[in-house]
């Protein structure tokens, strides 16, 4: 129990957010709204939203505020994207649903977009998140 507090503060996040993806892929297709016109781009960006939001999480629990290095922000978004392939084929046993290619690399390029943002955004206001990738 002792080990499990810590685990749960630095990667509470992230698993609440793979919750949420894991929870509304389950949904069939008839329970998920349509958006007329606008449906793929909305899907897409909510996609690209929520890996990125993900890969944030990852970094965020794997970094425990200590300075980002290169080997956690690769492996913050490849797990993102790892997921997001792993949920492709999991929305694939869903009724009236299936998995794409196409949303997988949606998936990984919010992955990348999370991860670069938030280093970016770490460096841009001196935390933790960003000093540790200044020579980018």
């Amino acid at each position: 129990m002792s080990t499990l507090l810590p685990f749960l503060k630095r990667f509470g996040p992230a698993l609440a957010i793979m919750a949420a993806i894991f929870l509304a892929s389950s949904q069939a297709k008839a329970e998920i709204p349509d958006f007329g016109g606008y449906d793929w781009s909305v899907k897409k960006s909510g996609h690209l939203i929520i890996y990125a939001v993900l890969a944030w999480a990852y970094l965020r629990g794997l970094t425990n505020g200590e300075p980002v290095t290169w080997r956690a922000a690769v492996l913050a978004a490849c797990l993102a994207a790892l997921y997001g392939a792993s949920d492709e084929f999991h929305q694939s046993f869903v009724a009236g649903r299936g998995a794409t290619v196409v949303d997988v690399l949606i998936d990984a390029v919010g992955a990348g977009l999370g991860v670069g943002l938030t280093a970016g955004w770490g460096r841009f206001r001196g935390s933790a998140l960003g000093r540790g990738l200044r020579d980018l």
